[in-house]
């Protein structure tokens, strides 16, 4: 959910790019099935049930700032007696319209075999108006710019044209449901930074948040397929194939900043939201990733959403504690999609 337009702190520490090949020189031989047939099942659990838990645990702590937050050791589904809990009416254990939407998408693309805008416009359109792909059906914290475009594709807007793209709606609504598309795509690494960049369109059009969903998908591909440093890789691989496009560049250079770290604070900014779940991602296995990115607070869902999918997409579906798993809800709902997806997989 799109929260305030800020960025914190200045860049520091740029990278140098004396070895800007790095690490994607190794995996720039490998053709892309062997991207695909490298994913396991316990990856792919692991990344889809990763970002869900990380929803789930982040939706009763959303709009606190992180001096209220409390300490990790004490961040679970249920906060501990006297938190003040955010969404009081949504049961404990319940992904957001984070988790809802990204199930929308791994829907379409296991129903269609491609990305159909057009079928996955449609299953946003269900999400808004009749709960498709929510626990029970309950529809909460939607993003403001989300909703406005999914509302526009109801009223029988172009899918490539929902999305608005002056820079001030540059929130995470389509960072936070991208993943899907990562762990399902058998194209070439342009080819997936280009459906991860048209996918962005229906909510949110600016080349900035295209872009971040682009790197994002890189950054899950090199995960799973093992890298050394899987972030730097995919700003790596992204440059690459940009370097003929000024304003794809220039986004790069002058806002994501890929190579540099930044002060993080988990807010809706779509870099920010990027930020902050590489930081949290890199401060250890899923439980502390997820933990770490709530310890953020503000848009505390999202964040541990985007973190937790790459988390768990690292570590593996073991790799999340099982007090989480056995108490997400919407499994009803889950297992059938990711069964399916396996099936479409084993078939190739």
């Amino acid at each position: 959910m799109f929260g305030a337009f800020v960025v914190l702190g200045d860049m520091v520490a740029a990278r140098s790019g004396d070895d800007a090949c790095g690490a994607s020189c190794t995996f720039e031989a490998m053709d892309n099935q062997s991207y695909d047939a490298m994913l396991t099942t316990e990856q792919i659990d692991g990344a889809i049930i990763g970002l869900l838990v990380g929803d789930a645990l982040g939706v009763p702590y959303e709009f606190h700032p992180p001096g209220r937050i409390p300490h990790p050791h004490l961040i679970e589904f249920a906060p501990p007696a006297g938190f003040f809990r955010s969404h009081s009416g949504v049961p404990i254990g319940t992904w957001s319209d984070d988790g809802a939407l990204a199930l929308c998408l791994l829907a379409s693309l296991v129903e269609c075999n491609e990305l159909n805008v057009d079928d996955l416009a449609s299953r946003m359109t269900r999400w808004l108006n009749n709960g498709y792909m929510a626990v029970r059906n309950q529809v909460f914290d939607v993003g403001i710019a989300t909703a406005e475009a999914i509302e526009s594709l109801d009223a029988g807007a172009d899918p490539m044209r929902a999305g608005r793209t002056d820079e001030m709606s540059n929130g995470n609504g389509s960072l936070m449901r991208v993943l899907p598309l990562a762990l399902w795509h058998r194209g070439s690494d342009a080819e997936l930074a280009r459906d991860a960049e048209l996918q962005s369109r229906l909510t949110h059009g600016h080349r900035r948040s295209r872009l971040c969903c682009a790197l994002y998908v890189l950054w899950a591909r090199r995960t799973a397929a093992g890298a050394a440093d899987p972030w730097l890789d995919a700003a790596d691989t992204l440059m690459e194939i940009h370097a003929d496009d000024h304003e794809a560049l220039e986004e790069l250079e002058e806002a994501i900043r890929p190579y540099e770290e930044r002060a993080v604070s988990g807010s809706g900014y779509v870099v920010d939201a990027l930020h902050s779940a590489r930081w949290a991602v890199e401060q250890g296995p899923y439980e502390v990733a997820v933990k770490a990115a709530v310890s953020l607070g503000n848009d505390t869902d999202t964040t541990a959403c985007i973190a937790g999918g790459i988390a768990g997409l690292r570590d593996g579906l073991d790799a999340i504690p099982s007090r989480w798993r056995n108490g997400l809800r919407g499994r009803e709902i889950l297992d059938p999609l990711l069964a399916a997806f396996h099936s479409q997989r084993a078939a190739g």
